[in-house]
């Protein structure tokens, strides 16, 4: 088999880099009951089947070469390296389609693979996405979501959501509306603009604290409390402008079943019949500007300074790539919105009652101790474990200040495969 590139863990940090040809790989295409079609590989040791698989999903992310899944092969488990629907695609994405496509998934391991037990492996946003899918999963039909946020399909209570055994949070997002609520600019001031800016609420003006990196930046608790507060502010503006969009192509589509609207003119019968089809693109600008960034003293841990996404999040921060930067007005209010989003960890959570292992990084530049320690006390598990990587970037890569301790992803695997083999059969 090829070999990675030796720098692949920088440039493809989610990947494994190699793995042993012995392992039996399978391709799988899946459909949802919608129809929306997913993939995935199945590996599998050289010899024997497993009772237990792991499944592994990120919203948007490929994951079928997630480079825990040597490990799991290596520790006597089938691995199942899944994508859905919106892969590399968050600009349509609607969390509800995510959980048909984890359904059909779970599906196939329970009825066509013969799996035993399924343990979800939620990693970054795939956290919060199997936390939505667990909690819908096992509340009862009818009482379950009927539509995304935004209106419209699917309606949850109309489709089997068949169950899993165990859950794996791993440097798990409290939902990815508000890990970006917790990273918008403050000081934005006007959407269409990505220069407007109200200075008072600049987390990059040195009068506010700033000092560019790698300097330490230090910014005052009231400064701290505004910023929060319009960072909430900013984002119910921008569900105002998506639900504003919608009620407009909703409006379209009502005055297509108007009597009267055959004998309209040709004109007005093409602008309703194109608004009523067309989505309102929104551009999400500067969403590279949480205080934890640059103030470490703001929920201290091992972390050095900047994002997952730049060591430079004043620079990146105007940059043309960003999390949830087009999108359209429904996948902003279904996975983007901190407000209106339901793949929420802290809704979820206590719903989830399966055994349950949150693991935290330590040196995760976006997610916190506090939102790992507060995903813990949510669980609604009476079989949870918490545990921490030391020297662990969001990654699971070498990295904060005790990058010195080396990779640490075998540490990490020993947590994960020890515990999974205490509660689930391997062969």
């Amino acid at each position: 088999m090829p070999k990675a590139p030796t720098d692949y863990r920088l440039r493809y940090p989610i990947d494994f880099g190699d793995i042993d040809a012995s392992i039996r790989q399978r391709p799988v295409q899946l459909y949802a009951a919608d129809f929306g079609k997913s993939r995935g590989i199945l590996y599998m040791p050289a010899g024997g089947k497993p009772r237990t698989v792991v499944i592994m999903a990120h919203p948007r992310a490929d994951f079928s070469t997630h480079y825990s899944i040597p490990f799991w092969v290596e520790a006597g488990f089938a691995a199942f390296g899944f994508n859905t629907r919106y892969l590399n695609n968050d600009a349509m994405m609607l969390h509800e389609n995510l959980l048909l496509d984890l359904a059909a998934g779970i599906r196939y391991l329970r009825e066509e693979q013969g799996f035993e037990k399924i343990v979800m492996l939620g990693n970054s946003g795939g956290g919060s996405l199997f936390a939505y899918y667990d909690a819908q999963a096992r509340t009862l039909a009818g009482s379950r979501a009927t539509a995304p946020p935004g209106g419209g399909p699917p309606d949850l209570n109309k489709f089997d959501l068949p169950t899993a055994d165990g859950y794996i949070a791993l440097a798990a997002h409290p939902g990815q509306g508000m890990v970006l609520m917790s990273c918008l600019d403050a000081a934005v001031v006007d959407e269409s603009d990505p220069l407007a800016s109200d200075p008072a609420l600049d987390m990059y003006d040195e009068r506010n604290g700033f000092r560019p990196p790698p300097a330490a930046s230090r910014y005052a608790k009231d400064f701290v409390a505004r910023y929060r507060a319009a960072q909430i502010a900013r984002c119910a503006r921008i569900d105002a402008i998506a639900r504003r969009h919608i009620a407009e192509a909703s409006n379209g589509r009502a005055a297509m079943r108007a009597p009267d609207f055959a004998a309209s003119s040709a004109d007005n019968r093409n602008y309703l019949s194109r608004r009523a089809m067309a989505p309102a693109y929104m551009i999400v600008y500067r969403t590279q500007a949480n205080l934890n960034y640059l103030d470490l003293s703001i929920d201290p841990s091992e972390r050095a300074a900047g994002s997952i996404i730049s060591p430079r999040p004043d620079l990146a921060n105007y940059s043309p790539f960003g999390l949830g930067r087009i999108v359209t007005p429904d996948a902003w209010l279904s996975t983007w919105s901190g407000l209106s989003s339901h793949a929420k960890m802290a809704a979820n959570l206590p719903k989830v009652t399966v055994p349950t292992l949150v693991v935290g990084a330590n040196g995760d530049q976006d997610i916190f101790d506090s939102d790992v320690r507060g995903e813990f006390d949510a669980s609604g598990a009476s079989d949870k474990t918490l545990a921490f990587i030391e020297g662990a970037d969001h990654f699971m890569r070498a990295g904060g200040i005790k990058a010195h301790l080396g990779d640490p992803r075998p540490r990490l695997m020993k947590v994960l495969a020890d515990w999974t083999r205490e509660r689930f059969a391997v062969s």
